[in-house]
């Protein structure tokens, strides 16, 4: 049972009344927008990556697991290497039209190139 881990109660005093919830720092994960309602900007970037240029696709909002199947598409479809972490997507290359290309063929309608 998550929810009584003693590990995260440290330094909280016991309680007598049988109604108490601690309070904890879990935050519930926003649920997926539609893919037609996702808004997702495809730009090039090559900010503190020792000069290698990478294709990064940011504005997804949704959980982690969409945003890695998502970002596993994407290396698949371009034959690339990359990562999907902190609501971007990171492609290895200059793929900003073939990625733009993909997302629209799967439904993301909104996408755009920067």
């Amino acid at each position: 049972m998550k929810n009584n881990d003693w590990k995260e109660r440290l330094g909280v005093m016991y309680s007598t009344n049988p109604d108490f919830q601690y309070q904890t720092d879990e935050t519930e994960e926003e649920g997926t927008l539609p893919k037609e309602k996702q808004a997702l900007r495809v730009s090039l970037d090559k900010h503190k990556r020792a000069g290698k240029i990478v294709t990064l696709i940011t504005g997804f909002r949704g959980k982690a697991s969409d945003l890695e199947s998502l970002g596993k598409l994407l290396k698949t479809k371009c034959g690339v290497g990359g990562s999907a972490k902190d609501a971007e997507i990171i492609l290895q290359g200059d793929l900003r039209t073939k990625a733009l290309e993909i997302l629209q063929k799967e439904g993301y309608l909104k996408t755009r190139i920067i």
